[in-house]
């Protein structure tokens, strides 16, 4: 009797994990950047604030929960516009990623990293010179275009 040789069933990945991430721009125009702890993936770089969608969360409403949990300040889910995304497709074993990035320029409060977190007010064209994670690179790129554009 030969033995039937079954062919590999397609590989299953989990779903993409879906971040929000905040370009909050003052009145003079900088971007707050926010510097990731050294003891955590891609330690040491510049992103901008945000993190996971939690549960049963929209990207709007995550995205005001993470800058009161990191940055203690209050924006409205209103004052969040959809700016661009950032995604890579994951594999070997890794999760995708998307990264929505929003702008705001209203908040309520001063950021203040309560994570221990080194934070920057950045000019957009000094964006470009900070070192930062893969899928935050393009999305400083489109920062700084978008803020040089004329209104």
């Amino acid at each position: 009797m030969q033995a039937r040789q079954t062919e590999p069933g397609p590989v299953v990945l989990p779903p993409a994990l879906l971040v929000v991430a905040a370009a909050l721009v003052d009145g003079a125009g900088r971007v707050l950047m926010q510097q990731r702890p050294a003891k955590r993936e891609h330690g040491g770089l510049w992103e901008f604030p945000g993190g996971k969608l939690e549960p049963g969360e929209g990207p709007a409403g995550a995205l005001v929960r993470e800058l009161r949990e990191e940055l203690a300040i209050d924006v409205v889910p209103e004052a969040c516009v959809p700016l661009g995304f950032a995604a890579n497709e994951g594999g070997k074993g890794a999760r995708a990623v998307v990264l929505l990035l929003y702008g705001c320029r209203t908040w309520q409060g001063e950021p203040v990293s309560q994570e221990g977190a080194q934070i920057a007010w950045c000019a957009p064209d000094a964006l470009g010179t900070l070192a930062m994670p893969p899928l935050d690179i393009p999305l400083a790129r489109l920062v700084a275009s978008f803020l040089a554009a004329p209104e």
